[in-house]
């Protein structure tokens, strides 16, 4: 068998010895995320995936495709590249979580202007990490070597996820009530938007991100904002085996004030309390440092809420105490109402 090797295409700047040398070192990570369905191994033309659709009655295949955005600018800045595919993971599956969907399996996509094994290996053992966290197997992507299209040591990442749902049993909206409960789902913090609004607030290209910052309790910027994106595909499945949930919303870019709506019906409204939320001092720093006002704020960020799920008040409490056995920080925000589609912060 001839060798794979082209000194043209290396002198051209693309090194494919490399990119043999990365799927060895991220082998291992994506093994780790196999599940029942799964066929085959890496280095096929595509992922492959048998369906199980045991007490199913009316499957329905969901799919959602995002990327990590320019928190990746901060990795970079870090040289920490272990965390970001959780990021990626987590910004696909919690999507197709406001559908009802359980996650099956993700593929990603990462484009480079130079292949180093080591760091691309680093990357997927954090997208294996948000994989296994969210219950899907990782089958397959694609690393692209794009010398003088990306900047030296930079590299994009995006990724596509595909879930499984039952017809009969989607999140449906038109269930919803005046009355009806938004329960927040706690963030890990500012999670994966809103990144080009916080490099500029808080000057992250000058700013000293390993010291200790007071405002943070004297954790370091660093590690605050590089914190990964939490996935809530376990507790959500978990509380939809034994509860009604009318609504949900992922809350990525456009804050509270774009996603929120995006789970209510139409001819119903939001309306929830500040007092009510549990705000991570990070958004405070970020506020005052950038100069934000409050609406900018939460127009852009979740400001401490990663999911809304709406559920009948009479629901509401054992929702709760399912949610927070499961280990999620979960309340009580507010509640819908018969009032202009939208969100009322009051």
């Amino acid at each position: 068998m001839t060798e794979s090797h082209s000194g043209s295409y290396s002198d051209a700047g693309v090194d494919i010895t490399a990119g043999y040398r990365a799927v060895d070192l991220m082998r291992s990570h994506v093994r780790r995320t196999a599940i029942p369905g799964v066929l085959g191994d890496l280095g096929g033309f595509g992922g492959l995936f048998e369906l199980d659709l045991t007490g199913i009655e009316k499957p329905i295949l969901v799919s959602g495709t995002d990327g990590v955005g320019t928190k990746l600018k901060l990795a970079f800045l870090l040289d920490r590249h272990e965390t970001v595919g959780i990021d990626c993971v987590a910004m696909c599956v919690n999507d197709i979580l406001c559908c009802g969907a359980k996650p099956l399996f993700f593929l990603d996509y990462i484009a480079c202007a130079k292949n180093i094994p080591e760091r691309i290996a680093a990357v997927v053992s954090g997208v294996a990490d948000g994989c296994m966290q969210a219950g899907a197997a990782l089958v397959g992507g694609e690393t692209a070597e794009m010398p003088g299209f990306y900047a030296e040591g930079e590299y994009d990442l995006a990724g596509f996820c595909v879930g499984l749902a039952d017809k009969n049993k989607l999140i449906d909206r038109e269930a919803q009530r005046p009355g009806d409960v938004l329960i927040a789902l706690a963030s890990s913090g500012v999670h994966s938007n809103g990144f080009s609004l916080i490099r500029r607030a808080l000057d992250l290209e000058r700013a000293d991100l390993n010291a200790p910052v007071p405002e943070l309790g004297g954790k370091n910027l660093g590690e605050t904002l590089l914190c990964p994106t939490k996935i809530y595909a376990r507790p959500v499945l978990e509380l939809m085996k034994h509860f009604t949930i009318k609504g949900a919303a992922h809350i990525t870019g456009g804050g509270l004030f774009e996603n929120i709506p995006r789970g209510v019906k139409p001819g119903l409204g939001a309306a929830a309390e500040k007092s009510a939320l549990r705000i991570p001092p990070v958004f405070s720093l970020i506020a005052e440092r950038g100069g934000i006002p409050e609406h900018d704020m939460f127009n852009t960020f979740n400001m401490g809420v990663g999911m809304c799920l709406i559920v009948s008040a009479s629901d509401a409490g054992g929702a709760l105490r399912l949610l927070r056995d499961t280990g999620e920080d979960a309340f009580v925000i507010g509640e819908l109402a018969a009032m202009d589609e939208g969100l009322r912060l009051c």
